[in-house]
C-alpha cells in the first residue's frame, strides 16, 4: 500500500482485544467515555487530529467488528508505554459485526478487514466509512439519540 495522504482517512480505526466493558467498567451502550489508546509508532500518527472520526474495533472470536464510534479529541502524545491518542467514544447498543462489514461491497477490502494483524491505527476511506454508519441504520447509530 502506498504511503496514506491525509484525503484518504475518513476515518481512524482503533484496534482492541478487549470489549468496551472491559476497557472502560461501567461503559453501558449509549454512553459516550473518554479514553487515550495506544497506537503504534509510524507516520500515520503525523495524520491524526483532533476532531477526525474513528471508531473502536474489537477483534478476536467474541462478537468482532465495531463496539464503538466516536472522534479524536487530542493530538497523539507520548505515554508511559509509547504513543497514545485522547478519544472520545459512544458505545453501541450492538457492535457491527465484521461478517456485516465483509459482505458489504463498500466495505469489505477495509485494511482492517485485510490485514486483522495490520497496523494500530488502521483507517476506512469515505466509501467504507459510510458502509459503517449505513449499517449502523438510523436506529443503532449514536447520533439518532439526539
Amino acid at each position: 500500500m502506498p504511503r496514506l495522504e491525509p484525503g484518504d482517512v475518513a476515518c481512524w480505526v482503533l484496534k482492541s482485544r478487549s470489549a468496551p466493558e472491559v476497557i472502560a467498567p461501567g461503559w453501558t451502550p449509549g454512553s459516550d467515555h473518554a479514553l487515550d489508546r495506544c497506537v503504534r509508532r509510524s507516520y500515520r500518527l503525523e495524520l491524526m487530529a483532533p476532531g477526525q472520526p474513528c471508531l473502536l474495533w474489537v477483534s478476536g472470536v467474541h462478537l468482532p467488528g465495531v463496539h464503538a464510534l466516536g472522534e479524536v479529541t487530542a493530538a497523539v502524545a507520548e505515554g508511559d508505554d509509547g504513543p497514545v491518542v485522547g478519544v472520545r467514544l459512544t458505545r453501541l447498543a450492538e457492535p457491527v459485526a465484521r461478517a456485516e462489514l465483509l459482505a458489504h461491497p463498500a466495505a469489505r477490502d477495509a485494511e482492517v478487514l485485510r490485514m486483522p494483524a495490520g497496523s494500530n491505527p488502521s483507517w476506512l476511506s469515505a466509501a467504507q466509512y459510510a458502509a459503517v454508519l449505513d449499517l449502523l441504520g438510523p436506529v443503532r447509530s449514536p447520533a439518532a439519540r439526539t
